[in-house]
Parts: C-alpha cells; structure tokens; sequence
C-alpha cells in the first residue's frame, strides 16, 4: 500500500475523526494512483494515520475506510452489512419497507448507500471508487440481506452522461436478482405508495422524509393543507390519511401529480376533498393569494436547487422568498411545515432563511418543532455534513 502525505489542516480534520479527503496542494504531489487503490494516509513526517479509499479524480480525493491497514474483500463487506444490520436494531423499522440499510460514512462505509424498497434494494455508489469492488458488494448484500434484486442507481455524472446521448431517464438498472414490478407498491405506518426502481431520478418517496410524515400526521386533523413541491405526494398522501379536510398538492411536474394521484386512489382516499394543481409554485402562490384562498397548514419541501422556464429556487436566497410568498395565504395560529435536505445548509443558518422570510412578510413565526433524518440514517459526531435533513414546524403569530 503507498503512502500519501497529507498537510497539517487534513492531518487534524483526520485527527478529529472526519472521513474525507479534500483535494488541495499536498493532494496534487501524490503518486499517481487509480480509483478505487486503497492508499496509506501519512502526515508530513510520515506517521501513518489511515487507509482511505483513493479517488484521484473527484474532489473529495480520498475517504478514510479505517484507522488501520484493511483488505477489501467479500468477508469485510459483510462484516460492514451486518453492522449495519444490527444498527438498524435502534430504529422503528416495523411498520414499514422503505428505509435505508446503509448510510454511507455512519456506517464505514463512505461513498456508498442501500436503501430498501420492499423486497429490493437500491444501492448507491457516490464514487467511482467503489466499482472496481461492485462484485464483493453485491454478494455480501445478497448474503446479508437476501434481497429478491438489486439495483444501482447512477451517480450524477453518468445521469448526464446518459441524458447527453440518449436522453434517458432510467437512472438505475438492475444489477443482480429478478427485476421489480413497475410500479413497485411499499409501505410506510399503513399507507401504501407507488415506486419506480429504474425510472427518474428519484424513486417516489423519500425515505429520510419518513418520521417527519409520521409527526406531521396528528396535526392535519380536520385542517386545509397546501403541500408545494408536492413531487409524487407522500406528505399529500399521509396528511389526507390522517384526516386533513382537503389537501391542494402543487408541483411544476405533470408526470409526478399523476403518481401522486394514483396515490390517492391506491390508499382509496376521496379525490373530491383534494386538489393537484400542475404549476409553478410562486405563479400559483400569487394566484392564490389575489383570489383569497387560505389554508390552515402549509408545507414545503424544495430540491436543494431547481430550474423551471418560469422560475429558479435555491436553498439559500430561495427559502426566505419562499416564506414571504406562503405566509400570507397562512390562517394566523396555523402551522408552516418547512424542510431542506441542502447539505452545505446548516440548522442555524436554514432557520436564518425562515426569519428573513417572516420579516419580509410582516409576520410572527415561533418554533415548536425541529427534526432531521430517522435512526437508519445514522451519522458519526466527527461528520457534520451528514445531518442534512432539516424539517421545522412554525406557528404562524395571530
């Protein structure tokens, strides 16, 4: 194994226990080395301090795999499912199919997620470092989880990759097992929900989202809910189970509303209380505000970024323009359910957006909930970046 020496900054971020490498000076005189070599971390005077997983063209150039020298092999990745597995023990899995087996850097494993869809899993490899090991992968998953397939989605690079020359929008395939039915229907605290294992970047239902659908559930009672950004409408969907008198789901995708609405009739929901409105969410949020419509709970939770022809949103700027628009068409007491999964974004400053939004809006807003991703996304203390999740509830003043 070779050694590469890393400067003092990597050497005390290691130090404190933080999985990656970043590229900088001290990256740029290693020996040259492929993806996917298992390389010796030294400091500058060539104690070693890691093996990291090498992957010279990426920006987070290597990832730290142990404190000691280790051997990729089928028995190790086993032994890393099955910690995982056991891990798994602290979280509320039993009334649900959808959950993730694996999370990357919480559990040693960094760059590389399983996520659970009934009897398939999805498994996600965030860098190219791991395909030269995709084999040991796929059969200690099948030996640890006895799946009926497994798919690989892509990473964002070959998305585009795949869009460029074909304009495809399978952005997984299967890689081991029998393939999933189309549409594949799982389960989450007694409400069922379509997904797609091969089709669109996203499967249909997030799974970080989980526990946060489960505390929203008791506070739609009998209450007007407008979801925007609605995707396939499992917030619409859990909030119309739980008893929500009408629920107005608003999403710029035609496509995704159709799911969201055979949604509705899967868990057999009564389609005349609900609306789905195919929009762009501030042209919509305008229109409602001119005709006087009010709703007494309203939720959002935007892709980090995205593009329309008739708008751009962006965590940062956008989320604040995003609660000055709502508020208005807020009953006062009622409640505004916000959520990011922008990782660079942190709770304070997410909460920052929130405040701006209310001060542009003239509006009062107080805090009662704060939540984040569920037990089976676990994340090590010494990693930051890995809470992501931010999900807060708001009261909105009288």
């Amino acid at each position: 194994m070779d050694g590469y020496r890393v400067g003092p900054e990597t050497e005390r971020m290691l130090e404190l226990g933080h999985p990656w490498i970043i590229a900088d000076r001290y990256t740029k005189g290693w020996t040259k080395g492929a993806s996917g070599d298992l390389v010796l971390l030294q400091n500058q005077a060539g104690k070693p301090l890691a093996t990291a997983l090498l992957d010279p063209g990426d920006r987070i150039i290597a990832r730290v795999l142990a404190r000691g020298q280790v051997k990729l092999s089928a028995h190790w990745f086993e032994e890393k499912f099955l910690a995982a597995k056991a891990l798994r023990e602290h979280a509320q899995l039993t009334e649900t199919d959808v959950y993730r087996l694996v999370n990357g850097e919480g559990d040693g494993l960094p760059g590389l997620t399983v996520d659970r869809y009934g009897d398939y899993l999805m498994l996600q490899l965030y860098t190219g470092a791991w395909d030269r090991y995709r084999e040991l992968i796929t059969s200690a998953l099948v030996k640890v989880f006895t799946p009926r397939g497994i798919y690989r989605k892509l990473r964002p690079q070959e998305t585009r990759a795949l869009e460029a020359k074909a304009n495809s929008k399978k952005y997984s395939s299967l890689c081991w097992g029998a393939a999933a039915p189309v549409p594949l229907i799982v389960q989450e605290h007694g409400i069922s929900y379509l997904v797609d294992l091969s089709e669109g970047l996203n499967t249909g239902i997030f799974p970080d989202q989980r526990r946060n659908r489960l505390e929203l559930m008791p506070r739609v009672v009998g209450k007007r809910v407008l979801n925007l950004f609605a995707f396939t409408g499992a917030f619409s969907v859990a909030a119309a189970a739980a008893g929500a008198a009408a629920v107005t789901s608003v999403d710029v995708s035609a496509k995704y509303l159709g799911i969201a609405e055979d949604n509705f009739k899967l868990n057999k929901l009564a389609s005349g209380r609900h609306r789905f409105i195919v929009a762009d969410v501030f042209a919509e949020l305008a229109k409602m505000q001119a005709s006087g419509t009010r709703f007494d709970v309203i939720l959002f939770d935007p892709p980090s970024f995205s593009t329309t022809r008739k708008s751009r949103f962006s965590t940062q700027g956008g989320t604040a323009k995003l609660v000055a628009a709502t508020l208005p068409l807020l009953e006062p007491g009622g409640l505004l359910v916000s959520s990011s999964n922008h990782q660079k974004v942190s709770i304070e400053d997410y909460l920052k957006e929130l405040r701006r939004g209310a001060l542009q809006s003239h509006d009062e807003l107080r805090t009662i909930f704060v939540g984040g991703q569920p037990e089976d996304f676990p994340c090590p203390v010494t990693f930051p970046e890995g809470r992501y999740l931010k999900f807060v509830i708001n009261v909105k003043g009288l």
